[in-house]
């Protein structure tokens, strides 16, 4: 089986954005319920108002296996606790501020990055596969505007940090923060490419 990957506004252009909002609507994330909420509930308007651009991975017969959210934003990373080598890369993006010694970067974010639990075909897509969809993506937006630092959240979860710390997908942990709202903590990784 193949995958495409398909921008959700390209796609409404082409169906309508009914049939997208029928088709979002079968997504499911047992994993993550904030995942499906996203899709469900903000993708489509993100997109129309360029806020992030969702990417959706469908099979041959146009169901939605995963997807994900691509976005550029400001990041805060503290030069504390970075090897030298990771502040000489940062270095070429962003200057050290000496009163906070942080970095101030504008980077991409990988905003939302998830697998439909409710797809049911014959062979499930990888993480590491949705990676490298990911990562096909913003190497051709690098290649026109530049930048070179992608970074992304996850919930402190051992299994999730084993992810994207393996070796196809080498991002650092850099940072952690603590969401009150959702009672979580949420553990920042960035990657050079």
């Amino acid at each position: 089986m193949n995958f495409n990957v398909v921008n959700i506004s390209d796609l409404i252009y082409s169906v309508g954005e009914k049939e997208v909002r029928i088709a979002l609507s079968d997504f499911k994330c047992s994993q993550n319920s904030e995942i499906e909420n996203f899709l469900k509930n903000n993708a489509i308007d993100f997109s129309k108002r360029k806020i992030s651009v969702t990417h959706l991975v469908l099979d041959d017969s146009g169901q939605i296996a995963a997807y994900f959210t691509l976005t550029h934003k400001p990041a805060n990373v503290s030069a504390s606790g970075l090897s030298k080598s990771a502040m000489k890369a940062l270095s070429r993006y962003a200057v050290l501020d000496e009163d906070t010694n942080s970095y101030n970067i504008s980077a991409f974010l990988i905003a939302q990055f998830g697998k439909n639990s409710a797809y049911d075909g014959k062979r499930n897509i990888s993480g590491n596969k949705m990676m490298d969809f990911c990562f096909e993506i913003l190497e051709s937006v690098q290649k026109q505007v530049g930048g070179g630092i992608v970074f992304l959240e996850c919930e402190d979860k051992k299994q999730l940090l084993n992810f994207y710390q393996n070796e196809n997908n080498n991002f650092r942990v850099y940072g952690e923060r603590f969401s009150e709202t959702e009672k979580t903590k949420y553990i920042q990784l960035l990657k050079f490419f």
